[in-house]
């Protein structure tokens, strides 16, 4: 090989280089540089994990890592034990990958333990020792709100957990006695144009309880650093407990802990547990910390009644993104068909809720607004049931974000619930819907 001797010079004049050192060796420190930066060390510093977190809801857990850079993964299942094992790729086994252990709790209806480790150069692996078989959905995130790229870890048991069906088939004593109650509720789906309705006043009434966002959507955050998913929840437990003590009522919640449900399956537990209400609960926030007061809000056919109405629909409706939805799994036809059925009807019963709602949260704090509000939130799209969303307060505004995190707050707003869900049902009778059968 021909050498050239000459002094390497750069685009801007001579490069002197130190005493002693070569033409070659420059050029073999610097081929060494280069391969470092590209190697699978170099690789890896650029995807470290910022972060990890393990959500156990009633039937799923759900398992984030989050990194500042996208994510490339494998991963199987094996079994006797059962185990889920992810392969991560160009990532560096740092110290919030150690701490995964930590973060499973004993009750977590899924997960035994996690561990991680290095597996081969530039690949550390996640074994999650599991409680039972599982059905595993499996999806990267990118970029958005406060979250870098993330990958998503859903385990779904294969033997279902249903930790909502036992309240679905509550029934009064008088009802267990006599066999009657559980078979004579309302038909969802196609059967439900086929129901007769008549006057029932004994009958156990449902009121689904929505505690907006949760686990990896937090909602708004105050200035206080107060999360809007825990006011929510706050809120809602206490509403329940009020539902549950009434006679003829019984609660069903979309979530009763920190994770994350989506807006699409929050309406599908309502139709599911054939609701007669579905009150979704919120904290407002603004960009200007001198908004105030309580709303309600309904769903619209057509265009939202203000801008501001719009706004909140819109925001509200980005919770599956920021939250997390395997866009690729979802039931485009229950989306259609929740999008295309008509709705005239229950929307004029939410509105007739929402003002017995307004009405009561009136004596607890100011109204934003004076009436109720509709625009196009998805949360609110069950086309048979009257469903309202309420703004309990702006958590973007100081002082409200403190009455907000105040336990006699809370309780007063969910007494002003509870009275407007009672002040509905008294306008608005119980009806009794038994099935009738379909000719052919």
């Amino acid at each position: 090989m021909h050498e050239n001797n000459e002094e390497p010079t750069a685009e801007h004049g001579p490069v002197n280089l130190p005493a002693g050192v070569s033409r070659r060796q420059m050029l073999q420190f610097a081929g060494a540089t280069l391969a470092l930066l590209v190697s699978p060390v170099g690789f890896a510093s650029a995807r470290s994990l910022v972060a990890v977190r393990v959500w156990p809801a009633t039937d799923y857990t759900r398992i984030t890592l989050e990194s500042n850079a996208e994510i490339s993964f494998k991963y199987l299942t094996l079994d006797n034990p059962d185990r889920l094992v992810v392969d991560l790729e160009g990532v560096e086994l740092n110290s919030v990958l150690k701490s995964l252990p930590d973060r499973v709790l004993d009750t977590d209806p899924v997960i035994s333990l996690i561990r991680a480790a290095n597996n081969r150069p530039g690949v550390v692996r996640i074994v999650v020792e599991l409680k039972g078989t599982i059905k595993p959905s499996i999806f990267t995130l990118n970029p958005i709100a406060n979250y870098g790229h993330r990958l998503v870890l859903d385990l779904y048991p294969t033997e279902p957990i249903d930790p909502i069906l036992a309240l679905i088939r509550k029934r009064t004593p008088m009802e267990a006695a006599s066999g009657e109650g559980g078979g004579e509720r309302v038909a969802t789906g196609d059967n439900a144009a086929g129901n007769a309705q008549v006057a029932d006043a004994n009958r156990i009434l449902t009121v689904v309880i929505d505690a907006g966002h949760g686990g990896e959507d937090p909602g708004a955050v105050g200035r206080r650093g107060t999360y809007e998913k825990n006011v929510t929840l706050a809120i809602a437990t206490r509403l329940k407990r009020r539902i549950d003590a009434e006679p003829g009522m019984q609660a069903i919640m979309t979530r009763n802990g920190d994770y994350f449900v989506p807006l699409q399956q929050r309406v599908a537990i309502a139709r599911r547990a054939q609701a007669d209400l579905f009150v979704s609960i919120h904290a407002d926030a603004f960009v200007r910390p001198e908004a105030h007061g309580s709303s309600v809000y309904v769903l619209s056919e057509s265009g939202a009644t203000s801008s501001a109405a719009r706004w909140l629909a819109q925001r509200e409706n980005e919770a599956d993104l920021i939250g997390g939805v395997n866009l690729a799994k979802q039931d485009g036809h229950l989306a259609r068909t929740l999008l295309d059925l008509s709705q005239t009807a229950t929307i004029n019963d939410s509105l007739k809720l929402g003002k017995a709602m307004l009405s009561e949260l009136g004596g607890v704090n100011r109204l934003h607004k004076p009436q109720v509000e509709q625009a196009g939130f998805a949360v609110l799209r069950a086309p048979d049931i009257p469903s309202i969303l309420v703004e309990t307060a702006f958590i973007s505004n100081p002082d409200e974000e403190r009455r907000l995190n105040d336990a006699a707050y809370q309780d007063k707003m969910a007494d002003a619930l509870m009275r407007g869900i009672r002040r509905y049902f008294q306008a608005n009778p119980p009806v009794h819907r038994t099935t009738v059968a379909r000719a052919g």
